[in-house]
């Protein structure tokens, strides 16, 4: 990944932050073919990520692989009307300001029920957990939950390594950064309004 000094993101607090809040993973790992793309949840647990695939997902039978999973987070476009500089000089292009963090490790490729079973009740706990009355693996039969752990392969990634790229304005004077700000915050479609508050924390961050 492309990755100037300015946009380096290296805290784990910001990272792990970024990856809990955007579980949904483009997992790569390299095969016969060039790369193997799949796209998952993957839930982090300390420092290592979990989640599941269909048994006859291609990552089911890369046991030990290399891996690299994005987790991306808030973006959007940036227009240069937003820079207070662009009035003054007109010497500003368009941009797109986004986070994002890649997550490298090695696959491993699990196969015990109960294993299985721990992770589903996690995953269901984690995302059910705004729901008013939360469904539970333990709602279903239990024939069904038997035979849906038979179809199914898990995914665990032992984090090696994190790279972060939080591409927020920082190579901008702080009147410009806050111009963008409001930008998102007067436009507030798709990521808008959490890019911002993303920017806003980086803001607090440096102060």
């Amino acid at each position: 990944m492309y990755l100037p000094g300015h946009f380096s993101e290296t805290r784990d607090q910001a990272l792990h932050g970024l990856v809990d809040a955007h579980p949904f993973a483009t997992v790569l790992v390299p095969d016969a073919s060039g790369v193997a793309v799949n796209h998952l949840p993957l839930l982090r647990q300390g420092d290592v990520l979990r989640g599941h695939v269909a048994g006859g997902n291609e990552l089911a039978t890369m046991d030990g692989a290399a891996v690299v999973a994005v987790f991306h987070g808030p973006q959007g476009y940036v227009s240069p009307n937003w820079y207070p500089s662009k009035h003054e000089t007109g010497r500003e292009v368009p941009t797109w300001n986004y986070a994002v963090a890649h997550v490298h490790g090695r696959l491993r490729v699990v196969r015990d029920a109960g294993w299985l079973r721990d992770l589903l009740d996690a995953l269901t706990d984690r995302f059910e957990a705004t729901e008013p009355a939360p469904w539970k693996v333990a709602d279903a039969p239990a024939d069904h939950v038997q035979k849906l752990l038979g179809a199914i392969a898990g995914i665990e990634i032992a984090i090696e390594r994190i790279e972060g790229k939080f591409k927020l304005s920082q190579n901008h004077p702080a009147a410009n950064r806050a111009g963008v700000v409001d930008g998102l915050t007067r436009r507030a479609q798709g990521d808008d309004l959490a890019l911002a508050a993303l920017m806003q924390a980086q803001e607090a961050a440096r102060a």
